[in-house]
């Protein structure tokens, strides 16, 4: 007896899902619109009426968000700290001088080290938490901080709490230039 050879059923043009029913309709639109706009940019390209200042917006953007090189550091990274409220001893006025490193400061070289490696182009060591941000509700404790100076040829004047889930972890951030008070 002979076998017949298997019979070949071609894909079915009904997707599975209609999740897929939904791709299937918009790829072709998709492809068309990703075609004509790559098409428009380069005719705008090669006629030469795109806007200079977008690639610097674009390049000034992505600036922002890649850490480059610390900045030049010179004898103006002098700052003075506020501590209140933190017990232990913690609580004091102290003077902290990085590159060379001197100053009051209980722990001036960990403090200075702490300060070169959170400082990056287009990132404030000393920013305060971006208003709107979702912080946890957490108390940690009434000690408060208040540090001014010049770091990296900047000037200083940040106000630091223990009031929220971000203001504690913006602390932390900068522990042993502040005291550390996790638990």
């Amino acid at each position: 007896m002979s076998q017949s050879p298997p019979t070949l059923v071609p894909a079915s043009p009904v997707p599975a899902s209609p999740r897929q029913a939904v791709a299937a309709e918009r790829t072709p639109a998709v492809l068309g619109r990703l075609f004509l706009g790559a098409a428009a940019s380069l005719a705008a390209a090669a006629a030469g009426t795109l806007s200079p200042v977008a690639p610097a917006a674009y390049a000034a953007e992505a600036l922002s968000r890649t850490a480059l090189p610390t900045p030049a550091f010179g004898p103006g990274d002098r700052l003075t700290v506020t501590v209140r409220e933190a017990g232990g001893g913690a609580d004091g006025t102290f003077e902290l001088r990085c590159h060379p490193d001197g100053g009051s400061h209980p722990d001036v070289r960990e403090a200075c080290g702490r300060l070169d490696r959170r400082t990056t182009w287009g990132k404030d060591p000393f920013a305060p938490v971006r208003p709107g941000t979702l912080c946890t509700m957490q108390y940690g404790g009434p000690a408060t901080a208040y540090v001014t100076g010049t770091w990296a040829g900047r000037r200083v004047d940040a106000r630091f709490g223990r009031g929220n889930g971000c203001e504690i972890a913006r602390w932390d951030a900068l522990v042993p230039v502040l005291p550390d008070l996790r638990v």
